[in-house]
């Protein structure tokens, strides 16, 4: 694009020849006229810890085992020298839709259930069985 518009093409052209709206092919004329190149420019905020494939590699080792604690992917982490904390991961491994919870506590069998019932009340009449 650079090269045509140096030629004197106008904008138009410019956006007809490369199939792109005309109003981005203003923005980047005058991106490149302001600041002589058409890089992106410095962003603001805080750079992101985890790269993406640092990332991959967290929800594959959950996926592959779900009872891995953040502590353990921190430690492993580590190994690799990216210093990480607890919360990043767990913030990290809630973005893929992993969410931590604690198990459920198991219940009785329903036989075992019965028998207790009919222990603590073996000696009703059939009308409280039936409710």
């Amino acid at each position: 694009m650079k090269y045509l518009h140096k030629s004197g093409s106008s904008l138009g052209a410019i956006s007809k020849c490369l199939k792109v709206p005309r109003s981005s092919v203003q923005t980047i004329v005058r991106k490149y006229k302001h600041h002589g190149t058409t890089q992106p420019s410095y962003r603001s905020g805080r750079r992101c810890v985890l790269s993406p494939r640092d990332e991959r590699t967290l929800v594959r080792k959950v996926q592959i085992n779900p009872r891995t604690t953040a502590k353990d992917l921190v430690k492993m982490l580590e190994e690799t020298d990216t210093k990480v904390s607890i919360s990043t991961v767990k913030r990290v491994l809630y973005q893929h839709n992993m969410k931590g919870h604690s198990a459920r506590r198991s219940h009785c069998s329903k036989t075992a259930i019965k028998k207790l019932d009919y222990s603590l009340h073996g000696d009703k009449d059939r009308t409280f069985w039936r409710k």
